[in-house]
C-alpha cells in the first residue's frame, strides 16, 4: 500500500493488486469499478483506522464535481460489500461508523510485511507443503472459496457427517425390525394394495440405504480423500432417497400429532443439503490447493 510501498494486500481469500489494478479471490480476478476499488485501497492502507467520509470525498470526488456525494459513496461501498460477501449489519471486512466513515477490520498482510520477515530462522522440522499452506490459510482467518464462511475444523465437519449417517442407519434398521408395525399403520389409512406398496418401498429403500450409509460412514471415518468428488456424483440419488424418507414421520401422526410430524419432516428435508455442505467443508483443503 502507499504508506509502505507495498503493491499487494491480502485479506481472507482476497488479494488487492495495486500495480495491476485488480481484486482477486483465490487467484480469480473479480470485476470491480474504479471508485469501489479506490475506496478499498484507501481502507486497506489505513486498516484498523477510521477513514472519514470527508477524506473519501476529497480523495475520490473533485471539489468542482456536482454529484450527490452521500448517495455515490453509499452505492460504491454497497457494491464493494456485495463483491466481498460482506454486510453492514455483521461486517467481516468493512465496518460502518455512523455519520463518521468506515474502518477495515480484518487482518491484512502486505508483500512488504512478507519481505520484512527475517530470512534466518531457528532450525525446525520441515512441514509438508500442503500442511503448511493449510495452516497459513487458517492463520489468516481463511474463508471457504465457494461457501464464503470461515473454514471449520475438519474433525468437526466429519463427525457431524458421520452422525447423520448413523441417524439414517437407525431409521432403516428400526423400520425393518418393526416392519409389521409399518404394515399395520399403512393398513389403517390405505387400501390393501397401497399398504403393500408402501411396505415394499420401505423394505427396498432401507435395503439400499443400509450399504450406502455403511460406505459413507467408513469413507469419512477413514478420511477417504476422494469422498467429496464421489459424494457429489451420488448426491442426486442420496437426495431422492433422503427426500423419500423425509415423509416417514407422517406414519407416526397418530402417536406424535400432525404438527410434530410436519416439523420432523421439514427438518429431514434439509438434511441431504447439510450432508453436502459438511463434505465440502471437510475437504476444503484440496479445493484450496487446486
Amino acid at each position: 500500500m502507499p504508506q509502505n510501498n507495498s503493491k499487494i494486500a491480502r485479506f481472507g481469500v482476497f488479494e488487492l493488486d495495486l500495480s495491476a489494478g485488480e481484486l482477486r479471490k483465490n487467484g480469480r480476478k473479480l470485476r470491480l469499478q474504479d471508485q469501489p476499488f479506490q475506496i478499498l485501497a484507501l481502507l486497506l492502507e489505513r486498516a484498523g483506522d477510521v477513514v472519514t467520509r470527508e477524506e473519501l470525498r476529497q480523495k475520490l470526488w473533485a471539489a468542482d464535481t456536482f454529484v450527490d456525494f452521500d448517495h455515490g459513496l453509499n452505492t460504491a461501498v454497497n457494491k464493494l460489500r456485495e463483491l466481498l460477501g460482506d454486510s453492514a449489519s455483521s461486517p467481516r471486512f468493512i465496518e460502518t461508523l455512523a455519520r463518521r466513515g468506515y474502518r477495515f477490520i480484518a487482518p491484512v498482510q502486505t508483500d512488504a510485511q512478507t519481505r520484512a520477515q527475517p530470512s534466518v530462522l531457528p532450525t525446525a522440522p520441515a512441514e509438508p507443503e500442503a500442511k503448511l499452506e493449510s495452516r497459513q490459510e487458517l492463520d489468516r482467518g481463511a474463508f471457504h472459496p465457494e461457501l464464503d464462511i470461515p473454514i471449520p475444523r475438519r474433525g468437526l465437519s466429519r463427525s457431524l457427517f458421520a452422525l447423520v449417517q448413523i441417524m439414517y442407519l437407525s431409521f432403516y434398521l428400526s423400520a425393518l425390525f418393526r416392519l409389521h408395525i409399518v404394515q399395520n399403520i399403512a393398513d389403517s389409512f390405505l387400501p390393501a394394495w397401497g399398504a403393500a406398496t408402501l411396505t415394499g418401498v420401505v423394505m427396498i429403500t432401507a435395503g439400499v440405504g443400509i450399504p450406502l450409509r455403511c460406505y459413507l460412514l467408513s469413507a469419512v471415518g477413514f478420511d477417504h480423500q476422494q469422498l467429496a468428488e464421489k459424494f457429489q456424483k451420488m448426491f442426486p440419488f442420496v437426495l431422492a432417497l433422503d427426500q423419500l424418507w423425509a415423509v416417514s414421520p407422517f406414519l407416526l401422526t397418530s402417536k406424535i400429532g400432525i404438527g410434530t410430524a410436519f416439523a420432523a419432516s421439514a427438518a429431514l428435508l434439509y438434511v441431504p443439503f447439510s450432508e453436502r455442505t459438511l463434505i465440502r467443508m471437510a475437504y476444503v483443503s484440496k479445493r484450496l490447493s487446486s
